[in-house]
């Protein structure tokens, strides 16, 4: 018998399925408008921008790093644009097949390629990085006909930077070279992450990286309309780059010219500086290199020419090289023995060739049989080494430390470029903490009255910078008033056209009496026309004032020094410091030729080409003297 339907029961059931089925319509369809209302209301902006940047593409518009000048306004280091043959390896399905269809269209050499390889492995993949550099117009118009070739491959115009004296003033002006992870760090201290975007360039050394925040400008930003290739279709909106602020510095270039001949083959270092002003007048370390070879990266043959050579031409000498003065050292001390009250200008040793300290210790003078009598004028015309031996073992070491700290000696001059270095200034507590390892005794912490001898003549721990040493004579040619060496003369400003000039008043005056200087400087002129410097100078069309210096590069041991019979590395330094006019003192200069010999044979000569050339425009040779050069002339 079969089953009674209810018609009214499943009515109801069918019913209310319908009823749950359009209610879970209702719910989805109210699920789809909340959705709706909310990505085109809640999110709306958001997805415009989404939007918007897949037709707008935003490029960073690097600025025109400042120009670099001398003096006169001579360019010494500039930028101008050329072509850039870019590749982003993200775009890119194959690279190498694309370099390889790339070059038969445009050169690309085996150096372009090591280089794309190094900046491939330092950067991320989806930058763009530069192939080839420099491109001709033929080879740009060759590449933008088979640009449909080539998806990831772009012709930009980039920013290079040109030195075009090469090595001249190179450890001046420094270089820039590409951004590593150091420069990041640095830029992200400085907060300046959004001003260097686009920016694949940095000042390394010298004043591109000490002024790297005049000469690198402002960052622009372009609004460019791009297809869904990715390539530019218009430009919507522009915010142009503010260039870098031109520095002009106060080297003369031609004076460094002739400041660099004057060294030929010969290392070493020069600083010349006006006394009134601290400004650098030339800036001489040989031998230099050549900044154009960091710009686009240093390939590796030339780095291990620069970097292993035993000329080391990377090291900064005047700034970073630090030498015993020698007998260059003498007119302090002898300023020192005045202020403290140790010597008058008038008292007198006998100089018999030798000084022999209390316990039977011998130093000998460089002339045999001694100078005879000698004051303090003496002593410096002839560089009488038993004069300096004696005064300094009347010196308390601390004391004299204290006045040669005055002149700058073992201090930073604090000079506008980074990496100067210090030097040693020579006292008890300097030796204790030098010589406080473990592996060192006591008696190799305390000060001795020997190492006052050594001290004397500029020799033993004294260690200088050809750059103290300028500071030093040019304190002494201004009677103490002290001015902070400065390479940058005024900056000015690209945007307002303002010029800032640099400030020149005195850092400090050292307060001595009149006459002290006066001694002191009567001696150095007498260096120049009856003493050692008296054959360098002879002829000369000015009055000036200087000091000879030899300093060693090791010890005698006792032994009487033969130039011949020692390596030329181990050779005496040969030094020399001078202002002039010696009235009105213009220029005060120091000279170090490494491994030179005789400061009176070496650097003299030296300074006297430049100084005739800052003076009276021309390089005078030296004539002989009309009377016989003293006996000692080579002493120093």
């Amino acid at each position: 018998m079969s089953e009674l339907r209810n018609p009214e029961r499943e009515l109801y059931l069918f019913r209310r399925r319908l009823a749950l089925a359009g209610g879970v319509v209702v719910f989805a369809f109210l699920v789809l408008l909340g959705r709706f209302v909310f990505l085109q209301v809640a999110m709306q902006s958001h997805y415009a921008t989404l939007a918007e940047s897949n037709r707008i593409s935003l490029v960073p518009a690097v600025p025109n790093r400042g120009v670099i000048t001398d003096r006169n306004g001579v360019v010494l280091a500039q930028s101008f644009s050329a072509y850039t043959l870019e590749v982003t390896p993200s775009k890119v399905r194959n690279l190498e097949e694309t370099i390889e269809e790339l070059a038969t269209l445009v050169e690309i050499t085996a150096r372009d390629r090591k280089r794309f390889r190094k900046l491939l492995d330092e950067s991320k993949n989806f930058e763009s990085m530069p192939l080839r550099t420099r491109l001709t117009d033929e080879e740009v118009a060759r590449f933008a006909v088979n640009r449909y070739r080539f998806p990831g491959v772009e012709v930009k115009a980039r920013l290079f930077r040109q030195y075009p004296f090469g090595e001249l003033a190179s450890h001046v002006i420094g270089y820039i070279g590409r951004i590593n992870d150091a420069d990041v760090e640095r830029i992200e201290e400085r907060n300046e992450t959004a001003n260097y975007k686009g920016s694949d360039y940095i000042g390394k050394v010298g004043i591109e990286l000490s002024y790297e925040g005049e000469l690198h400008g402002t960052t622009g930003l372009e609004e460019v309309e791009v297809d869904a290739g990715g390539r530019a279709v218009r430009l919507v909106s522009r915010t142009p780059p503010i260039s870098g602020n031109n520095l002009q510095l106060s080297l003369d270039i031609k004076l460094q010219q002739v400041a660099e001949a004057a060294f030929g083959d010969k290392r070493g270092a020069l600083v010349a500086l006006d006394p009134a002003s601290g400004e650098v007048l030339a800036f001489v370390s040989k031998p230099g290199y050549d900044p154009n070879l960091f710009v686009e990266g240093i390939d590796p043959q030339n780095w291990d020419a620069l970097n292993t050579s035993p000329d080391k031409p990377l090291l900064n000498r005047p700034l970073r090289g630090a030498y015993p003065p020698g007998s260059t050292f003498k007119p302090f001390m002898a300023l020192a023995a005045l202020h403290l009250g140790k010597r008058t200008p008038q008292q007198t040793i006998n100089d018999p060739g030798y000084f022999v300290l209390a316990g039977g210790h011998r130093f000998n003078d460089d002339k045999k049989g001694g100078h005879g009598r000698v004051d303090m004028y003496k002593s410096i015309v002839v560089s009488c080494d038993t004069y300096y031996y004696q005064l300094a073992s009347e010196l308390e070491i601390d004391d004299l430390a204290g006045v040669m700290k005055l002149f700058g000696f073992g201090q930073k001059s604090g000079i506008d470029i980074e990496g100067e270095l210090s030097g040693v200034l020579p006292n008890r507590e300097w030796k204790r903490q030098r010589f406080a390892g473990k592996q060192y005794r006591d008696e190799h912490r305390k000060w001795y009255l020997g190492d006052n001898i050594s001290v004397g003549i500029g020799q033993g721990y004294n260690a200088y910078t050809p750059l103290q040493l300028a500071h030093a004579i040019s304190t002494v040619a201004t009677n103490g008033v002290a001015y902070k060496p400065h390479l940058v003369k005024s900056i000015h400003n690209t945007r307002t056209g303002s010029v800032t000039m640099v400030d020149t008043s005195p850092s400090h005056t050292i307060a001595m009496k009149p006459e002290h200087w006066e001694t002191v400087k009567a001696a150095l002129v007498g260096v120049n026309k009856e003493g050692t410097g008296a054959r360098a100078f002879a002829g000369a069309a000015y009055t000036n004032g200087g000091k000879t210096g030899t300093a060693q590069v090791y010890s005698l041991r006792g032994e009487k020094y033969d130039a011949k019979r020692v390596g030329e590395r181990l050779r005496d330094h040969a030094l020399f410091i001078a202002y002039a006019p010696a009235e009105q003192p213009r220029i005060a200069l120091s000279v170090l030729v490494e491994n030179g010999g005789f400061g009176a044979a070496a650097a003299a000569p030296i300074a006297r080409q430049v100084m005739d050339y800052f003076l009276t425009g021309k390089i005078a040779k030296p004539t002989a003297p009309a009377l016989p050069p003293p006996v000692d002339d080579e002493s120093d």
